[in-house]
């Protein structure tokens, strides 16, 4: 996958282009692998890294949504378990099983949640990835050894998914050019080309050497996320606020706090929220809040009373109660949540996603999350092609391998989330074994890694 090779693309490419899809994050990305492998001809445009911004910023969790649950959104959970289950069929190098454990120190929450968590098996069926059951206090204790030991009864083990968000945006946008797409990064999109008040294309600035291009398309297809607003506004400067951010911060703190390989799931805070305490890469994340914001920033920073909502409410379940000098690291994100009303409640606002079109035939694609961009992306292409006046052809990604498809990749060890890739990797280091030494005297990952084109 080489830059200079997909930029040619749009130098010498005179016809219009079926689609072009502004934003690489895993709406995009996941539209872009849509369209390419039906056979349209696609260009998607990033104006940053690959998943800079919210799609890097996530819990790391591929699952159906217990929280869900709780507001009666039964169809969300539905779709996004059987999506869960396709995900781990088509990259299971970079999704696996993680238990999660909720503890329980009231007599009520072990029937209550369990009664939950029993629906939420049934719901996932054949996609289900365990079957959650009741733990005695010392089944619970052994499972979390480092649980708050004060008060608690027991547990209920569930199981969701894990994953690398980031290594699956690369590997989703090499499977787009493995299906003859073409993916640009650094290449912003500055404004919109329009025919007779139609969108035909649009004006993007290579943010690398400031060269500007004009690309015409038959299909625009707004994929940016929580930037939604600047893209609308582009096409429409009248266009009303569609997008009302809410961010989502993590701590992460040493694997002590946390040993072994299960996770905690807090399924109600003080303000109604889910928590969740995950095992990662030999550390622990902890997350994550919801607070409503006005600006949408691509760096967006963690507010004090954020990280100390997450370690006070992480306290409550550790036996060890940790404080700000052992966080570790601070990661935020920001939802592209959907505005609904001015209650200022992020928190009951629906992760489902939203596709509106525009007057022009902008075709605009928001909400959602990582879980269900398949169907998301299935869903907008549908009408896109539909909006831009294209043939019909049929969705093939339910059983499409992402790039980097292995069974077992766990042979490799480090390596694994590379999947099939991680055989180039090994090569290179028998070829050059001074590639073996660390990135980083605090990271796992070696020189080899960095280097290697895979």
């Amino acid at each position: 996958m080489n830059r200079n090779e997909m930029i040619s693309r749009i130098r010498h490419t005179r016809d219009p282009w079926d689609f072009i899809i502004v934003g690489g994050g895993a709406t995009g990305l996941g539209c872009a692998i849509e369209a390419a492998s039906r056979g349209y001809q696609v260009l998607l445009l990033e104006q940053d890294d690959f998943a800079k911004g919210t799609s890097s910023r996530s819990t790391k969790l591929i699952h159906g949504g217990v929280r869900y649950l709780q507001q009666g959104n039964v169809s969300l959970v539905l779709e996004a378990l059987k999506e869960r289950g396709r995900l781990r069929r088509n990259a299971p190098h970079l999704v696996h099983n993680l238990p999660f454990v909720v503890p329980s120190y009231d007599w009520w929450e072990g029937p209550f949640y369990g009664i939950g968590l029993k629906l939420y098996d049934m719901l996932a069926g054949k996609h289900g990835f365990g079957h959650s059951k009741f733990l005695s206090r010392e089944k619970t204790r052994q499972y979390l050894p480092t649980v708050e030991t004060e008060g608690l009864r027991g547990g209920i083990i569930y199981y969701d998914g894990q994953f690398d968000d980031s290594r699956l945006a690369v590997n989703m946008a090499q499977t787009v050019v493995e299906q003859s797409g073409t993916v640009i990064n650094y290449m912003k999109v500055v404004g919109m080309i329009k025919e007779n008040e139609m969108t035909a294309g649009v004006q993007a600035k290579d943010m690398e050497t400031g060269e500007e291009y004009e690309i015409r398309s038959r299909g625009v297809i707004n994929a940016t996320g929580v930037f939604t607003d600047q893209v609308l506004h582009m096409d429409d400067p009248k266009a009303n606020q569609m997008i009302l951010p809410s961010q989502g911060v993590h701590i992460v703190l040493d694997e002590s706090f946390l040993p072994g390989d299960t996770a905690i799931m807090v399924p109600h805070t003080a303000d109604g929220r889910v928590l969740f305490a995950t095992p990662w890469h030999d550390k622990v994340i902890v997350g994550t809040t919801d607070t409503m914001v006005e600006d949408a920033l691509l760096e967006p920073r963690a507010l004090d009373y954020e990280i100390e909502f997450l370690l006070s409410h992480a306290a409550k379940y550790l036996e060890k109660d940790p404080v700000a000098s052992d966080v570790r690291s601070i990661f935020a994100g920001l939802r592209p949540l959907v505005s609904q009303d001015e209650s200022g409640d992020t928190s009951s606002i629906s992760r489902d996603h939203t596709i509106y079109i525009s007057r022009s035939g902008l075709v605009t694609i928001t909400g959602g999350k990582w879980t269900t961009y398949r169907k998301m992306a299935e869903d907008t292409i549908d009408q896109a092609a539909t909006v831009a006046y294209l043939d019909d052809r049929p969705c093939v990604t339910y059983d499409l391998h992402i790039h980097g498809y292995h069974n077992h990749a766990d042979k490799f060890g480090d390596l694994a989330v590379y999947g099939a890739d991680a055989a180039g990797i090994r090569d290179l280091l028998n070829d050059k074994p001074e590639l073996d030494e660390p990135i980083h005297p605090r990271l796992r990952n070696i020189a080899a890694e960095a280097v290697c084109p895979s």
